[in-house]
């Protein structure tokens, strides 16, 4: 039987608790809340986490305060979520030794895919960092390893060329791609296919995003006489 990982979250705000704890326990997690900085030092000394999800602002040690000590004696996941959006705030908890951070107001679906990604990401030092794409606020997902596609939580029954194009649409988003381009990511030497294949493909990627949700297939956008850009 696999254990079932636990995640403690670190906030003063009851409502951002309730919010993370329950995407959180949907997904599988088992899921700890703490109030105050000192409460969160307690619950990781009496059962450590697998993961943490940790707010700077804190009424007593402070987050930062929290990250370095655990830093000194644990190699602990952390994502920091906080209000503070500068890049001095960012750059600082990092080099703390965060794993992630995300700001608020944030997406819990979204925070439940960067939850998924470090974890999967710290169990497997030798996987590379971007293995996992999170797009769309965290509505998509796009598992790059396994050739896997979810949205809303829901998969997506992508062939490997539909996911090939879907992920090369992804990186960056918004970028526009020309069929040539995608026809030449995407479509293996040894299937010979006009560059109209692509629209085909394109096509099924839409329906089958229509059919997790109503428009999402419109995140794939026409761009005339050049080719499709990923919106999110």
């Amino acid at each position: 039987m696999t254990r079932q990982l636990s995640v403690l979250i670190v906030d003063d705000e009851p409502e951002i608790l309730g919010i993370t704890s329950a995407y959180l326990a949907r997904e599988g997690y088992l899921t700890r809340r703490a109030g105050t900085g000192r409460m969160a030092l307690e619950a990781i000394a009496l059962q450590p986490p697998d993961l943490i999800v940790l707010d700077l602002m804190l009424p007593d040690v402070g987050g930062e305060e929290i990250c370095a000590q655990l830093r000194r004696r644990s190699n602990v996941p952390i994502i920091v979520l906080t209000a503070r959006s500068s890049e001095a705030s960012r750059l600082r908890a990092l080099a703390l030794g965060a794993d992630d951070y995300l700001v608020k107001p944030f997406s819990p679906r979204e925070l439940v895919g960067r939850v998924r990604a470090v974890l999967r990401r710290t169990a497997s030092p030798d996987a590379p960092a971007a293995d996992l794409l999170i797009l769309a606020e965290g509505r998509l997902e796009l598992d790059l390893a396994g050739l896997r596609a979810r949205y809303r939580d829901q998969e997506l029954d992508l062939t490997p060329t539909e996911f090939r194009i879907l992920a090369h649409l992804a990186r960056p988003p918004g970028r526009v791609r020309s069929r040539d381009e995608l026809k030449q990511a995407a479509i293996r030497e040894e299937a010979p296919s006009t560059e109209r294949a692509i629209d085909a493909h394109v096509k099924n990627i839409r329906r089958k995003l229509n059919e997790t949700s109503s428009g999402a297939g419109r995140m794939i956008a026409s761009v005339y006489g050049v080719g499709y850009r990923l919106d999110e």
